[in-house]
């Protein structure tokens, strides 16, 4: 899961909702009450960046009912609360007075992909996409959010008090390499690397490159912008103190064979290379729980325990951060791209 952008972050957090969900009710106990009172359960995901000009919430609740649940799912009533919750953003900060509350609104967005069934070889009702869709409540503001504050996300359904909070990751930087960078094709050079300092509360930390390039299709004039993405791993730090020396390898055969994998060949096409992007994504101690816990291995003999750091909710309030490094390809680079590899490339004129 990424940690790069607003886009990602909305797919993201409705996939951790459905992973939060699935986690409850495969925890619950094995003896189940069919008479027992509905419990009124809440589930709460948002995830704070200072570079972000909206700040996201996505606040639902479980659900129960006869039949199948991912069709119930598909229905919003299911999951949405039948009115608007309290929801407020505090900054507090160590020797300084508590920051005026930013009261949350609401919106809904319209980018969730609609639900979709089909009709399996045994007639069978499958749902590709569960949950409800196209449209989305989610909680916002527009408020900016300070870097040096921890920020406490304070929820009122009518009356039933939910909070929990999150310190803010700051700026960082990449710190190698300086201003070009390589991806030497001799298997006797050590592998290059990407080196960044840990920043204060930052825990977790994803690191990809995206090759950006220019493409003329042969009979067209019109020049089309790419790019190429490349994960290279993720990293944890031994602290949250910051300023801790972190490091991650990539080999430059992998990256020549990655190119070769995810570009269409076209005959007579003409590519120039542009700048690569260095990601570096931090994220805190609470994502890096949750994708640990959550991470497991699957099995049926595997229990996975519920991480919340709600108080009063299931689900996660954290915060994360991203550095971008843009860096033009190594000379050598550049000339084994166009002489070594038949994907046509061509040296800037």
């Amino acid at each position: 899961m990424s940690l790069k952008n607003n886009a990602e972050m909305n797919k993201f957090s409705f996939s951790l909702f459905v992973l939060i969900v699935i986690v409850f009710f495969s925890s619950c106990s094995t003896d189940v009450d069919m008479y027992a009172d509905y419990k009124d359960i809440t589930i709460v995901y948002g995830i704070a960046d200072i570079a972000d000009d909206t700040t996201w919430i996505k606040i639902t609740k479980a659900f129960a009912g006869p039949g199948n649940a991912l069709i119930i799912a598909a229905n919003p009533d299911s999951s949405n609360y039948p009115y608007k919750l309290s929801v407020q953003l505090i900054g507090k900060k160590a020797g300084s007075d508590e920051l005026p509350p930013v009261v949350l609104d609401t919106m809904t967005i319209h980018n969730k992909q609609t639900t979709e069934y089909i009709v399996d070889d045994a007639g069978d009702t499958v749902v590709l996409h569960p949950f409800y869709g196209p449209n989305q409540l989610m909680y916002y503001t527009a408020e900016k959010l300070l870097a040096d504050y921890t920020y406490q996300l304070k929820i009122d359904n009518k009356g039933k008090l939910i909070q929990g909070e999150t310190p803010l990751i700051s700026n960082f930087s990449v710190s190698y390499p300086v201003n070009r960078i390589s991806f030497p094709t001799n298997p006797a050079l050590a592998d290059p690397e990407v080196k960044w300092k840990s920043v204060e509360n930052g825990k977790r930390y994803e690191v990809s490159l995206t090759f950006n390039y220019k493409e003329l299709l042969p009979g067209t004039t019109d020049t089309l912008l790419k790019t190429v993405d490349w994960f290279l791993g993720t990293r944890a730090s031994n602290t949250l103190a910051g300023n801790e020396d972190m490091v991650i390898s990539y080999s430059g055969l992998n990256f020549f064979t990655m190119l070769e994998n995810q570009l269409e060949s076209i005959p007579n096409v003409q590519r120039w290379a542009g700048l690569v992007d260095i990601h570096v994504a931090a994220g805190s101690q609470v994502l890096q729980t949750f994708l640990d816990i959550n991470g497991s291995s699957g099995s049926l003999l595997e229990e996975v325990p519920l991480y919340t750091n709600m108080d009063g909710a299931i689900g996660i309030f954290a915060s994360r951060h991203n550095s971008i490094k843009s860096i033009r390809l190594a000379v050598l680079t550049e000339s084994d791209l166009v002489n070594k590899y038949d994907l046509g490339f061509k040296l800037p004129q």
